[in-house]
């Protein structure tokens, strides 16, 4: 059963149903994996690395590893290092989320995402900029402009009998491999984005250019579509402590399914978190994070499956850790 991965995410990543973009769990802490006018929404440098696995128990699963950096371009006083000031040892709240001003933002970001036979390098640029509506609300509209390198490995697929589960030959899937190589295509995404202290309303789409323009092996055929995103959520405090925030993360490209993710967040001191997501007919995922310093913030998540993959798979596992500069 393992070594029909490989042959199945073939068919996916050639279907028009397929969803060619990467699944994140944690996208209620890393907006602008999902919508590039997200960047710049606090006012200090924001570099994220993370890394996930899925379908754990399979041969070549998927797994993405990604690396983004957002940054406001604001004005910032000096500040000078005094050895005198005692560091707080208790809870590092979340830095404060500031609105009701005009601001610039640049964010980049690097996806390696690879899904049985198939890896996808992508690197990207953005800028983004942010409309005061009033002193709580603003609207921020971003764009990214990048490359995105898709590759078949031949070397992590085979054709199988069905029946017998012995190699089997097809000419069909010989000739794809030999006429097969590495694809760069441009790839420009946008969104708009609003937000406040206490709630965020997003949309975005990916891949708008699809493979319009396109250079290495032309004749190979990935067929990248446009994928759209919308994201939702609220803030509702509970108690001096406490707070929870309900968000959905909804995913549609043409011919596939729409997506969506549920989301429940409880967080203390706006400190340390706990939440739970369902992804219908997918998976349940449990997450929990804190901020350990005033510079480092660390998230983890577990999706357990409730398809049928999870009659052959353990679940997969998200990790993210964040360096937060000038804060």
């Amino acid at each position: 059963m393992k070594r029909l991965l490989a042959i199945a995410c073939f068919f996916a990543l050639c279907s028009a149903n397929a969803q060619q973009t990467p699944q994140f769990s944690q996208y209620l802490r890393n907006q602008y994996l999902v919508n590039p006018a997200a960047a710049g929404v606090y006012d200090f440098t924001d570099v994220t690395i993370g890394g996930r696995l899925q379908w754990l128990g399979f041969e070549d699963a998927p797994k993405t590893s990604y690396l983004y950096v957002s940054s406001a371009l604001t004005k910032k006083s000096r500040v000078s290092y005094n050895p005198g000031i005692r560091i707080s040892s208790g809870p590092v709240r979340n830095p404060e989320i500031k609105t009701g001003k005009f601001k610039h933002a640049l964010g980049g970001q690097l996806i390696a995402d690879q899904y049985g036979a198939f890896r996808q390098l992508r690197a990207s640029i953005t800028y983004a900029i942010h409309l005061p509506l009033s002193r709580d609300y603003n609207l921020s509209f971003g764009t990214n402009v990048g490359i995105s390198n898709r590759s078949f490995l031949a070397d992590r697929a085979q054709t199988l009998n069905m029946m017998t589960g012995a190699a089997y030959v097809d000419n069909t899937y010989d000739n794809f491999v030999a006429n097969t190589g590495s694809q760069n295509t441009l790839d420009v995404g946008a969104g708009l984005y609003l937000y406040s202290k206490n709630m965020f309303f997003g949309i975005s789409a990916d891949q708008l250019t699809k493979d319009f323009v396109k250079f290495g092996n032309v004749a190979t055929t990935f067929d990248p579509n446009m994928h759209f995103q919308g994201t939702a959520g609220v803030k509702i405090p509970l108690s001096r402590d406490l707070s929870l925030m309900p968000a959905v993360l909804a995913k549609y490209t043409q011919g596939a399914p729409i997506s969506i993710d549920g989301s429940l967040q409880l967080e203390y001191k706006e400190w340390l978190w706990i939440g739970a997501s369902y992804r219908n007919q997918d998976a349940l995922v449990a997450m929990a994070g804190l901020n350990i310093s005033e510079r480092f913030k660390f998230g983890y998540s577990y999706d357990f499956n409730i398809s049928r993959m999870n009659n052959y798979s353990a679940g997969g596992h998200e990790l993210v850790l964040g360096l937060m500069l000038g804060r």
